[in-house]
């Protein structure tokens, strides 16, 4: 099977794919759920014309020349706005978010004005309309002002709270079930015996689905028999996504793909034009998408970047918007590159107008170490030229 391009490896993975069931939930437990229908406001807000100070509302006319002494009639407050009606030579006192009262129609600080009893003389009776939150100022009863797809973040769920909604559909969160498969991994916490490693893959990608909306499930450690890969990847039937780290390639012990298959895989790809990264393979078991990563675990998390991440946001209907390429300048020349796609693993340096950014010293799949204190990735296309420092390149931020 012939490496695939990036882009068409993508375009298989999402082909066809449909976002997950709609569910209903409070408001407060909406955070970092997607919505899943678009929201329009059941309320005009502010409901009525508000002082943004506190002070004293007048008639404007009233102004004219000054300093004009007035008569205090009454007290709007938040919550208790007055019941009267402003008339000539007369004003109210006005706190914060209090209700204009009807014949006024401009408010006068409070530090402008010099009080005695019922008296209000003002000195300064400057006009400013951002001393006055007009009703609808902020949206009316019936505007749509979030969109299906949008991640309810704090600034999404005060919106929608104004708005008048105590419950939103929302999509659930779709699950990924994880599943690390090796003779050699022990888990962390356990000391490895001889020929042993630490397993750190699933827990890194269990951070990195989370960090984008979805549910991981991690389904254990299967060891290098048909057997044992069959009966883990049996167990996680029922999530959207199965997700397997090593033994996706063509070893004497790479018994992934022979495992899938033997329970009913359909397999699609499994050789990408990239690097780290290979040997990534897709396919789908029923409903299920399958996704085989490679065991390294840089080459595992930036597949997992490249591939899982949009197919989440595609279950979650999180399609609308795509992000734009981030432009950075290079720090170091670059060697012309191969017939991969290469994702570098950098450091940005944005205290410059235009972000510069350094390669890791080693581009090693295996350094986790490398891999924590990279925050970005360089996108060298298949057989680009060399660059030298100050060439523009495209980034990738991972942001997990």
């Amino acid at each position: 099977m012939a490496l695939l391009p990036v882009a068409e490896a993508l375009r298989r993975i999402l082909d066809g794919v449909e976002p997950v069931a709609i569910q209903r939930a409070a408001l407060i437990n909406c955070s970092d759920l997607t919505l899943a229908e678009d929201l329009a406001a059941k309320y005009t807000q502010p409901p009525f014309d508000a002082s943004a100070m506190d002070g004293y509302a007048v008639r404007a006319v009233d102004l004219v020349a000054l300093p004009v002494t007035l008569t205090q009639i009454g007290v709007s407050r938040a919550g208790r706005g007055f019941q009267g009606r402003v008339a000539g030579s007369q004003c109210v006192r006005i706190l914060t978010g209090a209700p204009m009262p009807d014949g006024a129609d401009a408010v006068v600080i409070q530090e402008n004005c010099d009080v005695a009893a019922d008296r209000v003389t003002i000195r300064d009776g400057t006009v400013d309309i951002g001393h006055i939150r007009p009703r609808g100022g902020d949206f009316s009863e019936g505007d749509v002002l979030l969109h299906a797809g949008r991640r309810l973040d704090a600034r999404a769920i005060t919106l929608a709270a104004a708005m008048g909604h105590a419950s939103l559909a929302v999509r659930r969160k779709p699950v990924v079930a994880i599943l690390a498969t090796g003779d050699e991994l022990v888990h962390p916490g356990t000391t490895p015996g001889p020929d042993q490693i630490v397993c750190s893959n699933p827990f890194g990608l269990a951070a990195l689905v989370t960090a984008f909306g979805g549910e991981p499930q991690f389904i254990g450690i299967a060891r290098d028999t048909q057997q044992d890969i069959g009966e883990s990847v049996a167990s996680a039937a029922s999530a959207d996504v199965l997700v397997t780290i090593g033994g996706a390639s063509v070893g004497d012990h790479d018994l992934v793909a022979p495992a899938l298959e033997a329970r009913g895989l359909k397999l699609d790809f499994w050789k990408i034009a990239m690097r780290p990264g290979k040997p990534l393979l897709f396919g789908r078991l029923g409903a299920q998408r399958v996704l085989g990563l490679p065991g390294n675990p840089v080459s595992a998390l930036v597949c997992a970047r490249l591939f899982l991440v949009p197919l989440i946001a595609h279950l979650l209907g999180r399609t609308s918007r795509a992000a734009a390429p981030v432009i950075a300048t290079l720090t170091v020349p670059l060697a012309a590159n191969g017939p991969r796609d290469h994702y570098m693993r950098a450091a940005l340096d944005q205290t410059t107008a235009l972000p510069r950014v350094t390669p890791m010293p080693s581009q090693d799949s295996s350094l986790v170490s490398a891999l924590a204190a990279a925050d970005c990735l360089i996108v060298v296309p298949a057989n680009a030229p060399a660059m030298q420092v100050g060439s523009a390149v495209h980034i990738l931020r991972m942001d997990f």
